[in-house]
């Protein structure tokens, strides 16, 4: 289905990220993988890439709250492929705390890595896209770009900032062929969040599943965890011909949290 065509995935060494590349791949993307991680980690996720689908994978370490690396990559990746047919902006970190009391330097990086990046690499993948007639951006949002939870106000700006972007940039590719489209998951069983459910179990004096159920999926109707497979199957469905006229789309798939 992708055949020819070359995707970048940010923060895909791992969870969401390494979902949808590996997905991307196997639809016939080439791909190029963004992320930090254990080096001999990342070569056999890149080798096995190109062994398993028979693509080319490259990968780029660039720190996407710096700018010069952002542009460094994007270089990388036009060098590698001509350029980025398809941008998954996926990178992303989380602090929770109050207001009056989050780290400044927390609030400028969460903004910086989960919001700026993705303006950075928008903005230098569109010329490519525009020339081609053809491309598909999408954002890692949240169900934190819809609603809002207590403590985490530099994320929740952030998704809804990312929100913003999204919708502009559906509306200044629109007659060019690009789609831009924001993914909204829910509650994601990643490494980072099972991290968060053995911490509050031990915080709380919880089991596992009363954490998971009662406090971690609290929100989700389905008491469900969204799989990264499932957040896979939705990107590559939205860079497939059946998602054209999807665009400037905010897109739930988070169990029925936002209906409520």
């Amino acid at each position: 289905m992708l055949k020819g065509k070359a995707a970048l995935v940010t923060g895909s060494t791992s969870g969401i990220g390494k979902a949808i590349a590996t997905r991307l791949a196997a639809e016939g993307a080439n791909v190029m993988l963004n992320g930090f991680g254990d080096a001999k980690e990342v070569e056999a996720l890149r080798a096995g890439l190109e062994r398993d689908h028979k693509v080319t994978a490259a990968y780029s370490g660039a720190d996407l709250t710096r700018t010069d690396d952002i542009a460094q990559m994007m270089d990388q990746a036009k060098a590698a492929f001509g350029g980025v047919d398809i941008l998954v902006n996926n990178a992303g970190v989380q602090h929770v705390a109050p207001i009056e009391e989050f780290p400044v330097a927390k609030w400028d990086l969460i903004i910086a890595l989960n919001l700026t990046s993705a303006f950075h690499t928008t903005r230098l993948a569109l010329p490519f896209m525009k020339s081609r007639k053809w491309g598909r951006i999408l954002n890692m949002g949240s169900a934190h770009a819809k609603v809002a939870s207590p403590f985490k106000s530099a994320y929740v700006a952030a998704k809804h900032g990312l929100s913003g972007l999204t919708k502009t940039t559906a509306l200044e590719g629109a007659e060019y062929g690009v789609r831009a489209n924001l993914i909204c998951p829910g509650y994601v069983h990643t490494p980072l969040v099972d991290g968060q459910i053995g911490d509050t179990a031990k915080a709380r004096g919880l089991s596992r599943d009363d954490v998971i159920k009662n406090v971690i999926l609290a929100a989700q109707p389905t008491k469900e965890f969204v799989t990264v497979e499932q957040i896979a199957g939705f990107a590559a469905f939205l860079c497939s011909p059946s998602g054209d006229a999807i665009n400037g789309a905010e897109l739930s798939i988070d169990g029925g949290w936002t209906a409520q």
